[in-house]
């Protein structure tokens, strides 16, 4: 039941007062291949509810406008080269929210993945990761060809590995006839290639503890971490507790048009700078991109744990009116599905998108169902009343 996330992953998240006015964007229709750009023309406006990413859709204009508005909101927003301005105090503020010393901005989530991998290996370049993680399958062979890490990918089609996995992993490197030390153990999560699955914080902690007892450095790809916000026992300071450098993303929900946050101790983070600008990253001004998320990120845990209650509110009253199979993700984040009977399926999609609900068109009778910070511009109630055909 994967979906690839470069299906939907096209939207990111503005300010309530720049979503009021009515603007165009473009989303990709399901299906279409990375990189392509035919999209359908969609107008926004306070209503408008996007059943589909993670954040809420902007247009270019918009998000100039937006931009515009938050320079006359905070007096001290310029940086120079990643130093001072809205740069310094988005960092503060994400190393505060997740319990590190320090953070850093990065120019892309490739960068920090592969930063922090390697300065938590230093001379030990075995690191082991998730198969179908992003730093695995996405970031071509940047480990090894820029850092000379070996990543041994384990758990293939699932979340994660398991702990035994783990465990074999790390043995067959110290136990070999020629003893490898395990530099690093990443850990993506949510996953975006196994439907937006988690890593349980029991698994986490017993990957973490293993880790620790052998002075093996733990990193978090948490550019999705924030999704879990309102789920069931996460918490943002004690999950990221178990780990060395968390990553969050700043575009994908936050709002920002590209970067990233790399959080751990001071000396990590001094490194991780220096390293940075030894990459090429070192951009000379960052503070277009963390402006947005400054502004995003107060609040953002609250908003979204009232989003997965109006989702689940949705999801309910759809399984309830029958016709619907709600599929849930096992340890899921911000994804569920839906399976349709074809008289609840014919016409759904057009439909929906004449009332200013939008969804990705339906495959073999399955409908994705994303909640992000749009369902908050309807009552669930309104919502299930569209999608039966009552509104």
């Amino acid at each position: 039941m994967n979906i690839n996330r470069r299906d939907f992953m096209r939207v990111a998240v503005p300010s309530a007062a720049a979503v009021a006015a009515l603007r165009s964007v473009e989303l990709p229709m399901l299906g279409q291949a990375y990189g392509a750009r035919p999209a359908a023309e969609l107008v926004i406006t306070d209503k408008t509810v996007v059943l589909s990413g993670d954040g809420l859709a902007i247009s270019n204009q918009q998000r100039v406008q937006d931009l515009a508005r938050l320079m006359t909101k905070y007096e001290k927003f310029a940086d120079s080269y990643l130093v001072g301005g809205a740069v310094a105090e988005l960092e503060q503020k994400m190393a505060a929210m997740l319990g590190k010393e320090d953070a850093a901005f990065l120019p892309t989530g490739t960068l920090a993945n592969n930063v922090a991998v390697r300065l938590l290996c230093g001379e030990h370049r075995h690191a082991i990761v998730q198969q179908e993680s992003h730093l695995y399958q996405d970031e071509s062979d940047a480990a090894s060809l820029l850092s000379g890490l070996n990543l041994v990918p384990l758990g293939a089609g699932k979340a994660c590995p398991s702990y035994e996995e783990v465990v074999a992993a790390i043995d067959v490197a110290e136990k070999s006839p020629y003893p490898i030390v395990v530099g690093a153990i990443s850990i993506e999560s949510p996953v975006r290639r196994a439907d937006g699955a988690s890593v349980p914080y029991a698994l986490a902690e017993r990957i973490s503890k293993l880790a620790r007892s052998k002075g093996i450095g733990m990193h978090l790809d948490g550019a999705r971490l924030l999704l879990l916000s309102g789920t069931a026992e996460f918490d943002v300071k004690r999950y990221s507790a178990l780990f060395d450098t968390v990553y969050i993303s700043l575009y994908k929900y936050l709002g920002a048009p590209f970067g990233a946050m790399l959080a751990g101790k001071k000396d990590v983070i001094a490194k991780v700078r220096e390293t940075r600008h030894v990459y090429g990253g070192t951009v000379y001004h960052g503070w277009m991109a963390a402006l947005p998320a400054l502004d995003a990120v107060d609040g953002f845990q609250q908003r979204f744990a009232e989003a997965h209650r109006a989702g689940e509110r949705l999801l309910a009253g759809l399984q309830a009116a029958g016709g619907f199979e709600i599929l849930r993700v096992e340890h899921g984040s911000n994804i569920a599905f839906a399976q349709l009977t074809p008289a609840r399926a014919d016409g759904l999609v057009e439909r929906l998108a004449k009332q200013d609900i939008h969804v990705r068109p339906l495959h073999e009778g399955r409908l994705t169902l994303m909640v992000n910070e749009t369902i908050l511009r309807r009552t669930p109630e309104e919502l299930v009343a569209a999608f039966v055909g009552k509104a």
